[in-house]
């Protein structure tokens, strides 16, 4: 409340208006089912993540994802107003514990704010944190911590987040804050824009805003330049354990793999499962942490799948990782390399890790360049069909996505749940 009241004052006096792919560690091994109140929660979505990007990134990992022994259910996914649910949707289903209308923040159904699991926690003294790969104003993570009736009302949204209770906010939006960081500073935040004001981070509250935009796909990150997800899990953990909020009552720290959705979306195979093992890894960083706490509950889930992809293609009894495996970025930058270059096919040729294109399609990139919707589909259809990959849609899809559970608590997360019930357990599992 201190925060949010010298951040006001701080704002009117400035005349500003208030409105890729590594393997991940081992897996840790499963908890038995325990009716005990964890201490702290660690929810962890991967945005646009479906059954079929879990069976995809063990292929191509050789091995379990570190949260695969922790499957207990799985979870259905529409909104009030359509069987096919967004981001926004889904993410306040599981911040609120109830469903709501496609484009809601923190709204419920008759566009009213609904007190978020992350609200309630922070009444209650315990330490928050948000941290995604997408902009931290991106409808995942700003669902537990803004109320606007649009998802698309991010200027508002960092407004809220930034004169918010939250302990830890990691991601991208930097654009959104730009007017805000100065009246942050001066509300004791400590806010980092680049990878060495990350590393500094050792107090709270603690703000990194990695990038103008969202981050990087892991298939294409700087590691000098922004850290993965998982390295941003441990210092949020990290952070918030140490302090003295979470020291007297615990903290709930929601991390995002947003950008598992962004490629889907993309119909980016390469860069859907970067990130899918991005997400594999800080899960399992997150699953250590709680293995050796005791008391941490661990939820893994998604707010819905994206882009209707399948194992298998065109009555064609195979499928393949490899190509995928071998590609070095994602279509975002193979476009850009190629849209300035004089062989665009040149350009695919080498960041799909092939010695010679198919016949013919020299050809057509070359004819595709000045059209970055075709030269986009060609990339896609170059990368699937060799791997047996296919895609049924640009948008999401209605499918359940997984539900998994670990440490204390982790009976309340069963069978088949509406996203609603997950976040009404989420609230009971800490007694809020």
């Amino acid at each position: 409340m201190i925060r949010i009241l010298v951040l006001l004052a701080s704002l009117l006096v400035a005349g500003c208006a208030v409105s890729q792919p590594a393997s991940a560690p081992a897996p840790v091994p499963s908890a038995p089912a325990s009716p005990e109140r964890p201490r702290n929660v660690i929810l962890m979505i991967a945005d646009g993540f479906g059954p079929a990007s879990a069976t995809l990134g063990a292929a191509a990992k050789g091995a379990p994802l570190a949260f695969d022994s922790l499957l207990v259910g799985s979870v259905e996914t529409s909104a009030t107003d359509s069987r096919v649910t967004d981001s926004a949707a889904g993410a306040t289903a599981y911040a609120c514990g109830l469903k709501t209308y496609n484009g809601a923040i923190g709204m419920d159904a008759d566009r009213q704010p609904c007190r978020t699991v992350l609200e309630a926690a922070e009444a209650r003294g315990m330490a928050t944190g948000l941290v995604a790969t997408s902009r931290i104003t991106h409808a995942t993570p700003a669902s537990f911590a803004a109320h606007v009736a649009l998802r698309a009302e991010e200027a508002e949204i960092a407004s809220q987040l930034a004169a918010s209770d939250v302990d830890v906010l990691f991601g991208g939006g930097r654009t959104f804050f730009a007017d805000l960081l100065g009246p942050m500073a001066e509300a004791a935040w400590h806010v980092a824009t680049d990878r060495a004001g990350f590393d500094a981070l050792d107090r709270l509250p603690a703000a990194a805003l990695l990038a103008d935009d969202h981050l990087a796909y892991e298939i294409d990150r700087d590691e000098t330049a922004q850290p993965s997800l998982a390295e941003m899990t441990t210092r949020a953990l990290d952070l918030l354990a140490a302090s003295s909020d979470a020291r007297a009552n615990g903290f709930f720290l929601m991390i995002e793999g947003s950008r598992v959705d962004h490629a889907g979306h993309g119909n980016d195979p390469a860069a859907h499962l970067g990130d899918i093992l991005a997400y594999d890894a800080a899960v399992a960083a997150a699953l250590a942490w709680a293995a050796a706490d005791g008391a941490t509950l661990v939820v893994s889930t998604a707010d819905h799948e994206t882009g209707g992809m399948t194992l298998g293609r065109d009555g064609v009894y195979q499928w393949d990782p490899a190509p995928l495996l071998a590609t070095t970025a994602s279509h975002d930058v193979i476009l850009s390399r190629a849209e300035a270059a004089s062989d665009p096919a040149e350009v695919v040729r080498l960041a799909l890790g092939l010695d010679v294109l198919p016949e013919g399609a020299a050809d057509a990139l070359r004819a595709a360049q000045a059209t970055p919707a075709a030269f986009r589909l060609l990339v896609r259809d170059l990368q699937s069909v060799p791997a047996g990959v296919a895609w049924t849609t640009s948008g999401h899809t209605a499918v359940d996505v997984g539900l998994y559970a670990f440490g204390p608590g982790a009976a309340l997360f069963h069978g088949r749940m509406g996203n609603d019930a997950v976040g009404q357990a989420l609230f009971e599992v800490l007694g809020l």
